[in-house]
């Protein structure tokens, strides 16, 4: 055969090769834009008075969203950090949803307004609620995964972090536990150099990934701005974990684009030109090159979705505004288990 001769298979765009078709693909992308539309829009509403507080997670949504498309939508458990708006729209958090946890309104699902935005947390959707102390999502991930394998499900618990959280102690009990039990939880965390104002050189003296080795199960480093990369690495640590085969660890390599929140000056810390240099880095954009070139996009299709997106926006905007702030009696409400509700007046 001729060695300059291909066969289908290698010939097939890579997305295929994965078990992706066309549609799931470009539906990828539009939660991509459709996260970073959201983000983009809550740091001007921040700006004009509107909401009080932001933490974006502008460039990181590619790696987000591609994981959320390797697991199981419908079954699997989710705990994720508070910069994954890319993570919870594509398993199935509404842009109202989202907005009305930034306007602190009753109508908000992860806190009835009573949290700041970031603190995930749908029955519904299995994303467990979040801490504002960082890293405690990663031992409740365990127990989850703990409870699935008691149970035999086959399912998995699904946790992100920053790598200034895989220095604390949840991380490493989480972990240890997870290797000894060989439990169904899939690690992933978020490198985005930065943690809050400390870059990644004064954090780690080697890398997260290379952790997982200590603990007995595969550590895996890999591009966070490469959708179709991660997918894989996500989608194939599930399937070892399906089977029986222990956690994986996944080190996701990324940028913090924005800085770590509102109340944030990042240029305190880092240069304008080193933030530049790495939008060229963006996922976002190396997505939509992807799928033109395979040619199941156009600009002209970019065009019209950046228009709904807008549009969808203006919508959440407006329902947020014009709901209610939650009372003062609700402040107790679901802090007791039972059927009753206990409100400050009782």
């Amino acid at each position: 055969m001729n060695s300059n001769h291909l066969t289908e298979a290698q010939t097939e765009a890579k997305h295929k090769q994965l078990g992706l078709s066309d549609e799931q693909v470009v539906d990828m992308y539009k939660y991509m834009l459709l996260a970073r539309k959201f983000d983009e829009r809550n740091l001007l509403l921040q700006r004009a008075g509107k909401t009080n507080f932001h933490v974006s997670g502008i460039g990181q949504e590619t790696a987000q969203v591609a994981s959320a498309f390797a697991l199981d939508r419908e079954r699997d458990y989710f705990l994720p950090y508070y910069r994954d708006y890319g993570f919870v729209l594509s398993v199935g958090m509404t842009l109202t949803e989202l907005m009305m946890s930034a306007f602190a309104k009753a109508g908000d699902p992860n806190s009835g307004g009573r949290q700041m935005p970031g603190h995930f947390g749908s029955k519904r959707l299995r994303i467990v609620t979040g801490s504002s102390p960082v890293t405690t999502q990663v031992p409740h991930a365990v127990g989850i995964a703990l409870a699935a394998k008691m149970q035999k499900k086959d399912i998995v618990s699904f946790v992100t972090f920053g790598e200034g959280s895989s220095n604390q102690g949840d991380f490493h009990e989480g972990l240890n536990f997870a290797g000894v039990q060989k439990l169904p939880v899939i690690f992933m965390c978020e490198n985005n150099q930065y943690a809050i104002s400390v870059p990644v050189r004064k954090q780690l003296g080697g890398k997260v990934s290379d952790r997982a080795l200590g603990y007995g199960f595969p550590g895996i480093r890999v591009d966070g701005n490469d959708a179709l990369e991660v997918y894989r690495v996500v989608k194939e640590a599930r399937e070892r974990a399906i089977r029986g085969e222990g956690p994986t660890l996944i080190e996701a390599m990324m940028y913090r684009l924005s800085p770590h929140s509102t109340s944030d000056n990042d240029l305190a810390y880092r240069t304008k030109e080193e933030v530049e240099e790495n939008w060229k880095q963006d996922g976002i954009p190396r997505m939509k090159t992807y799928l033109i070139d395979q040619g199941i996009w156009s600009e002209e299709q970019d065009e019209a979705l950046a228009r709904e997106i807008s549009e969808q926006l203006k919508e959440a905007i407006a329902a947020a505004e014009n709901s209610p702030f939650p009372k003062p009696e609700d402040t107790l409400l679901h802090v007791y288990a039972g059927d009753k509700e206990v409100s400050a007046w009782q």
